[in-house]
């Protein structure tokens, strides 16, 4: 297992998130602390309403929290203003969803090209580098494919390839297999387990399905009612049998 080799890529910090609706406090996170490290297979395992994706947008900086601090690579995001947010979602973090989020006028290319044009890298690189993160994902010869032309999983993986086109240390992702079948799902997470060994990438993934959480990721934090009750560590001899 590589985790925690290189010490600490995410910690929350007494974190807490609430909202008021009407006359009622909604404690959607609700004092979590916990460690993410570098190089880690993280899953935030919790039924339908538990808080595990509003923990992931905070981790993602997508939102602030209440109360504590969410500190990423030394750097605590409630400190950020909002352009060194805007970066750190830009470079640090690549974030996958549910939803694919394809745009469906663009082609495949043009829609994994988007976060370099946002993040303004240099059009002479651009080509290259979504290229490369096509071939990640093993899609590099759908280029001028739209959406509606590729299947569940090619646009899952097309969500994955424009996640990973400027080169993140951080991939947080938020039930990525839960539009797929099983067969499918299966293929996705491959690939999230392959980018985490061979480019040593810290992942974080909200999901709802235990064997999944159990089979994939280093540890397993559950989160119920808002509050981290338990954090569970497969195994070494597990994980070396899992790495083979």
């Amino acid at each position: 297992m590589s985790q925690g080799n290189n010490g600490v890529a995410i910690h929350a910090d007494n974190v807490s998130r609430h909202y008021q609706m009407g006359a009622a406090l909604i404690r959607a996170v609700d004092d979590v602390s916990l460690s993410v490290g570098a190089g880690e297979f993280l899953a935030l395992l919790g039924s339908s309403g538990s808080g595990k994706s509003t923990l992931l947008n905070l981790l993602a900086g997508l939102d602030r929290p209440t109360a504590g601090a969410i500190v990423v690579r030394g750097r605590n995001l409630a400190e950020m203003d909002t352009h060194e947010l805007a970066r750190y979602r830009s470079l640090t973090v690549g974030m996958v969803f549910q939803a694919f989020n394809l745009l469906p006028r663009m082609t495949l290319e043009e829609n994994v090209e988007l976060p370099l044009r946002l993040a303004e890298v240099d059009r002479a690189d651009r080509a290259a580098r979504v290229r490369e993160a096509l071939e990640h994902v093993h899609l590099e010869k759908r280029l001028a494919h739209r959406p509606s032309e590729l299947s569940g999983g090619e646009q899952q993986r097309a969500a994955l390839a424009r996640a990973l086109v400027n080169r993140p240390t951080i991939l947080l992702a938020d039930e990525p297999t839960g539009n797929l079948d099983s067969a499918t799902g299966e293929e996705i997470m491959l690939l999230l387990k392959s980018f985490n060994q061979s480019m040593g990438m810290t992942i974080v993934m909200v999901t709802h399905e235990r064997p999944l959480a159990e089979r994939f990721a280093h540890r397993i934090a559950t989160v119920a009612d808002g509050k981290l009750i338990s954090v569970t560590t497969k195994p070494a001899t597990e994980c070396n049998h899992e790495n083979r």
